[in-house]
């Protein structure tokens, strides 16, 4: 099992910065992909970005150029550095991680961590 706990969300005025963590333990040899999803209000939950184990990252449009996604293995966490926020970015924000135990994959989620961006 892997469990995962978001911190570093708040709230923040257009334009500004937030870094969130997530803090992976259990089984992390396991985790292959980590990522973070949002969801707003009345929305469904959407990827912002990806990291694999290699270092590959992918990032939603809306989100490309202001997000960094990276991942310090050594600490066994990940983070995200949102910045020029806006309030379309408001929304709880929930990390991910995909991990491959022999041939089975398992998806596990965090408990996610509210932002809020004023405007």
């Amino acid at each position: 099992q892997v469990q995962l706990v978001e911190s570093g969300g708040g709230l923040v005025q257009t334009g500004g910065s937030l870094r969130l963590s997530c803090a992976a333990s259990g089984s992390i040899f396991s985790i292959n992909t980590m990522g973070w999803y949002r969801q707003a209000p009345g929305k469904q939950r959407e990827l912002v970005a990806y990291i694999t184990s290699g270092g590959g990252t992918n990032y939603a449009d809306s989100v490309k150029g202001r997000f960094t996604i990276s991942r310090d293995n050594a600490k066994n966490t990940m983070y995200l550095q949102m910045n020029s926020l806006k309030p379309e970015d408001t929304a709880v924000y929930y990390c991910n991680a995909k991990a491959v135990l022999t041939t089975t994959l398992s998806v596990h989620w965090g408990q996610g961590t509210q932002v809020t961006v004023s405007s």
